[in-house]
């Protein structure tokens, strides 16, 4: 199945080097480009791609309220994969609760982009461990303080995974610590993610903080 991409940053440089790598994939197709958030607003309610590769800062309107806008056109939305030169502590917090999926520093090399595309595309979320550091520290510094609680639907063995999950666990990790093979850890996340209505692995961490069953420094 071909993963249908929109690129949208305010270089054109950027774009046209995009569109000429990704192209060259034979499981990815560019469908079209944005040269600001608001163009691409508009050319994913158009070209309904499966990706959306969304610069930061960009004219008109920012890849934040772009996400935001995207992600709360309704069903069914892209993936959204953000891209940035600047270092990320300002903008994981509020990426992930517009809705991304993942995040791409531009200086990444060409097949890291492509495997980017095919990550997010499958539904997983791309959160190196140093992203998902961040982002506990972001909670740490303004995330609510809600008492702790135990999520009712989903099982004891499946909030043990939600919470190693939240900590920034790779799914290998997660199987060494609860004797688990990773095929079984990838089944519960499955579940923890249809039971919870939760879109990716990104929107499990952000919920496990907000909730409350995880708090920052445990």
């Amino acid at each position: 199945m071909t993963i249908r991409v929109l690129i949208a940053d305010d270089q054109g440089m950027v774009r046209t080097g995009f569109t000429v790598f990704l192209g060259s994939q034979p499981d990815i197709e560019v469908v079209g480009e944005a040269a600001n958030g608001r163009e691409a607003v508009t050319r994913a309610a158009e070209l309904r791609p499966d990706v959306v590769l969304m610069d930061v800062r960009m004219p008109v309107m920012d890849g934040l309220a772009a996400t935001r806008e995207i992600m709360a056109s309704g069903d069914p939305t892209p993936k959204i994969l953000i891209l940035t030169t600047f270092d990320l502590d300002d903008y994981v917090y509020d990426a992930l609760r517009a809705g991304a999926s993942g995040f791409l520093l531009k200086d990444a090399s060409a097949q890291q982009l492509a495997e980017a595309v095919r990550v997010v595309a499958a539904g997983e979320a791309l959160l190196a461990p140093s992203v998902t550091r961040r982002l506990i520290s972001e909670f740490a510094r303004v995330g609510p303080r809600r008492p702790r609680v135990r999520l009712g639907d989903i099982t004891e063995r499946e909030t043990e995974v939600l919470v190693l999950v939240a900590q920034g666990r790779s799914n290998q990790e997660i199987a060494a610590e609860l004797v688990l093979s990773e095929q079984t850890v990838k089944t519960h996340v499955s579940r923890i993610l249809a039971k919870l209505n939760l879109r990716d692995r990104a929107q499990a961490i952000v919920h496990a903080y907000e909730t409350g069953l995880v708090r920052p420094g445990e």
